[in-house]
């Protein structure tokens, strides 16, 4: 038997992009000896100084509330409960197709059997210091430049892989065996090309 080997997954809820590499990573646990730990952060809090325009601003000040439910999930109740809230709601968010944060955070409660009472974190600042810890503790590994997802695996972190749709089965295990090994020599900063499609979630 191979050892596991633990991989840190840092997301937001509300991006799809980080979505579909979630959905990715699932599929290798299946097939690659690791262990996923799930840890967010938060865009909103990323690109808080940042002026980006008064649409994605406008997007960035509405977005805070379902980062900080999980965090105060996590810190009130347990780490357990990071991934299953993150399931609910990306799959209300990117699946759904539903707007209404507020939704979202009450359906994701009531699904993860979590007290409805949490939903008064999405506009309470109490816990963002231990938001911040965990924004960082992924972030400061890559820079500013990038945003989520964040993957640590064995000493070093990168951003994404950014893709469409999420590889299944042995694909899968095949794409994380090149990201891997790419991501691991310490002179590589980038690959990219032109995104040709939207998230595809099937």
């Amino acid at each position: 038997m191979s050892e596991t080997t633990p991989v840190d997954f840092w997301f937001d809820p509300i991006c799809p992009w980080a979505w579909m590499t979630s959905r990715w990573m699932m599929e290798v646990e299946q097939v690659r000896p690791v262990e996923v730990t799930w840890h967010v952060m938060s865009l909103s809090y990323l690109n808080a100084e940042r002026d980006l325009g008064e649409k994605y601003n406008q997007l960035m000040a509405d977005s805070w509330g379902p980062v900080r439910v999980i965090t105060a999930a996590k810190e009130l109740h347990g780490d357990e409960w990071v991934k299953p809230l993150y399931d609910a709601m990306g799959t209300r968010f990117h699946l759904g197709k539903q707007k209404d944060r507020s939704v979202v955070i009450a359906e994701a409660l009531a699904e993860v059997g979590l007290p409805e009472s949490l939903a008064a974190y999405a506009t309470s600042d109490e816990y963002d210091e231990a938001l911040k810890k965990s924004h960082h503790a992924g972030m400061d590994q890559v820079g500013t430049e990038v945003g989520t997802p964040v993957i640590a695996v064995e000493g070093y972190a990168f951003f994404g892989p950014v893709m469409s749709p999420a590889p299944r089965g042995d694909q899968a295990g095949r794409v994380w065996d090149g990201v891997q090994a790419l991501a691991s020599y310490d002179g590589f900063f980038e690959l990219k090309r032109t995104r040709t499609r939207e998230p595809i979630f099937d």
